[in-house]
C-alpha cells in the first residue's frame, strides 16, 4: 500500500483519507490505532504487527517526533526478528514508500500528530 500524502493529523493511503493514527500492512490499514500510554510505544501496542511478522517496521513518531519508543519495546521487536526504522512521521512516510520496493513484508505504524 502506498501512502499518497501526509500532513499534521491527516494521511492518505491507497486513495483513502485518515485522521487518526494507523498501522499500514501490505494488504490493509488498521485505522484508529491507540496506544496504551499515548506518546510512549509499548510492545502490546504492536500486537497486530508482531502477529503479522514483518521483516521491517517503519515507526513514525509524529510530526514533531514526540512519541517515544522505550528500549524494552525495541528489544521485543528485534527479538521477534523485526528490523525497525524510526523517524518523524513526515520522513517515515517517504521512507516507507521508498522501502516498499526493497522489502515485501513491510509495515508502518504512524503517529499523525505531535
Amino acid at each position: 500500500m502506498r501512502i499518497d500524502h501526509y500532513r499534521f493529523g491527516h494521511i492518505g493511503v491507497g486513495g483513502q483519507d485518515y485522521e487518526a493514527d494507523l498501522i499500514i500492512f501490505p494488504d490493509r490499514v488498521q485505522p484508529n490505532w491507540w496506544r496504551k500510554q499515548g506518546h510512549s510505544l509499548d510492545r502490546q501496542d504492536l500486537a497486530s504487527v508482531l502477529a503479522e511478522a514483518p521483516e521491517l517496521l517503519v515507526i513514525g513518531t509524529g510530526y514533531f517526533g514526540r512519541m517515544q519508543i522505550p528500549k524494552q519495546t525495541l528489544e521485543a521487536l528485534r527479538a521477534a526478528g523485526v528490523k525497525v526504522h524510526i523517524a518523524k512521521t513526515g520522513d517515515a512516510v517517504a521512507d516507507f514508500n521508498r522501502l516498499q520496493s526493497q522489502c515485501a513484508r513491510i509495515v508502518a505504524a504512524l503517529h499523525l500528530t505531535c
